[in-house]
C-alpha cells in the first residue's frame, strides 16, 4: 500500500483522493481552507454545472485550450462516468437546458458533503488549515512536501498537485501550483483570467445596467476579422456586459487586447427575423401607433431599459411622429437593432474570472495519467494544467476527469 499525499480539495483533489484510496492506497489530502472545495462552492451561483450530458464531439468542441491532450483522459473517465459516480455516492442529479447537469437539490453544498462522505468512508485524511510551502523531488522523484511555518517533511509515494489556477482568490486559488511546477522545471505558459465579464468604453452603458437580454445573437470582432459568435443569454454591467455567452467569449478575445485591432461587441436584438421581416414588423408597430411620438412606440420592441439609448443612437428625433417617420430612419433603426455595437476596452480580473486560462504546459505531462514527464510520481490535475473550456460543466468535467486519472495512475 502506497502513502498518496494529494495538495487541494477541489474538485479534481477530492475526485483523486476518492480513486486512490479505493485503489487501496493511503491517502492524505492537504487544504489550506478551512473546508473543501471552497470554490466549488461559488460555482454555477451557488447551484454547482457537475458536468454537461453532451456527445463526444460536443465537449471537445467546447475546449478552448488544449482538446487534443484530454483526448486519452477523457475516454478513461467521462461525462457519464461523472454522472454515474455522482449517483452512486447517493448525489441525485438533473439534466437542464444546454445538457447542463445539476444536483437535484440545485445546492452545490450537497456536491462537496457527498464527495466528503466517500472520503471519510473510504477513511482519507484531510488536513485542514495546511498550507503547503514546497513539494520536495529528489532523484528526479517526488519524496513529499513540507507545510507552511513546519520544517519536517511528511514523506509520501506519490504526490498529486490540484491547486487550482488564480481565479477566485478568496476561495484560496493563489498560483501555488505554478510555483510547484516551476520549482520543479515545468513550463508554465502565460496566465489570463477567463471566462471573465468584458468591460466596454461607451459612457452610457451604465444606463443599461441591469438589463437581462435573452435570445441575442453577439459577435466580436477583432479589426475586421470575426473571432466569436454565439446565441443566448447577456446582462449589462456598470461598467459592460457578463452572462452566459460574454462570458464564453472572453476565452477567444484574450490573446487580442494586447493589440492594435479594435476589439468590437455587436447585438443582434432580433436574431430570429431578417432585416425585411423587422422592417414589416416595425410598420405595423408604427400603423398602430402612428399618432404617437417616437420615443412612445418602442414598447413592445424593446425593453423599457434599452429605448432611450437606441433613439439616441438612431438619431430618429424623439419628439417625431411616428406617421412622419422616412423609410430611410426606420432603415437606420433595423440596422440598429440587427447590430447594436460597442467597444471592447478590457476585461474583469481574477475576482471575477471563472476560470485561469494558461498553466501548466502539457506537454510537460503524460496525457495518459497526468504524471510530469520528468519527475516520477509527481502528478497535476484540473485548473493548474494549460486546459480550459466554455461554461456549461466543461471546466468542472476537466477537474473530475484528470483528478480519476491521477488516482487511478498513482503508485
Amino acid at each position: 500500500m502506497s502513502k498518496i499525499l494529494i495538495i487541494g480539495g477541489g474538485p479534481s483533489g477530492m475526485m483523486a483522493s476518492i480513486i486512490a484510496a479505493r485503489n487501496g492506497h493511503d491517502v492524505e489530502l492537504y487544504e489550506k481552507n478551512e473546508k473543501l472545495g471552497k470554490k466549488l462552492y461559488i460555482t454555477g451561483k451557488g447551484r454547482c454545472n457537475i458536468t454537461n450530458a453532451c456527445d463526444d464531439d460536443t465537449f471537445f468542441k467546447n475546449i478552448v485550450s488544449n482538446p487534443k491532450f484530454m483526448y486519452s483522459s477523457f475516454y478513461q473517465f467521462n461525462n457519464y462516468d461523472t454522472m454515474d459516480f455522482f449517483k452512486q455516492i447517493g448525489l441525485p442529479i438533473k439534466v437542464e437546458r444546454g445538457n447542463r447537469v445539476f444536483p437535484s437539490s440545485d445546492k452545490s453544498s450537497d456536491v462537496i458533503t457527498a464527495l466528503r462522505r466517500e472520503m471519510e468512508r473510504l477513511g482519507v485524511k484531510i488536513n485542514y488549515n495546511s498550507e503547503v510551502e514546497k513539494i520536495i523531488v529528489k532523484d528526479k522523484q517526488a519524496h513529499g512536501l513540507m507545510l507552511k511555518g513546519d520544517k519536517k517533511l511528511i514523506q509520501g509515494d506519490s504526490l498529486i498537485v490540484a491547486t487550482g489556477g488564480l481565479s477566485y482568490p478568496t476561495t484560496g486559488s493563489t498560483g501555488d501550483g505554478y510555483n510547484f511546477a516551476k520549482e520543479t522545471g515545468h513550463r508554465i505558459t502565460p496566465l489570463y483570467p477567463s471566462l471573465v465579464p468584458l468591460h466596454l468604453k461607451e459612457d452610457y452603458i451604465s444606463e443599461l445596467m441591469g438589463l437581462s437580454l435573452k435570445n441575442i445573437e453577439v459577435s466580436i470582432h477583432a479589426g475586421k476579422k470575426l473571432i466569436y459568435r454565439d446565441f443566448g443569454e447577456m446582462l449589462f454591467t456598470h461598467f459592460g456586459v457578463s452572462g452566459p455567452v460574454i462570458l464564453s467569449a472572453s476565452s477567444y478575445i484574450i490573446t487580442y487586447l494586447n493589440k492594435k485591432e479594435e476589439l468590437t461587441l455587436s447585438i443582434d436584438l432580433k436574431p430570429a427575423l431578417s432585416k425585411e421581416q423587422l422592417d414589416a414588423r416595425i410598420l405595423r408597430d408604427f400603423d398602430e401607433f402612428k399618432n404617437k411620438q417616437f420615443k412612445n412606440s418602442l414598447d413592445r420592441l424593446l425593453p423599457n431599459k434599452l429605448i432611450n439609448v437606441t433613439i439616441r443612437l438612431s438619431k430618429i428625433d424623439p419628439e417625431k411622429q411616428v406617421n412622419s417617420i422616412t423609410k430611410e430612419e426606420r432603415q437606420v433603426l433595423v440596422d440598429l437593432l440587427k447590430k447594436m455595437t460597442f467597444t471592447i476596452s478590457g476585461l474583469s480580473g481574477y475576482n471575477q474570472a471563472v476560470i485561469t486560462k494558461g498553466g501548466i504546459s502539457v506537454k510537460d505531462i503524460n496525457p495518459a495519467t497526468m504524471e510530469s514527464k520528468f519527475i516520477k510520481n509527481l502528478y497535476f490535475t484540473g485548473e493548474v494544467l494549460d486546459l480550459d473550456a466554455l461554461t456549461g460543466g466543461y471546466n468542472l468535467q476537466i477537474a473530475w476527469t484528470t483528478g480519476y486519472v491521477a488516482g487511478s495512475c498513482v503508485e
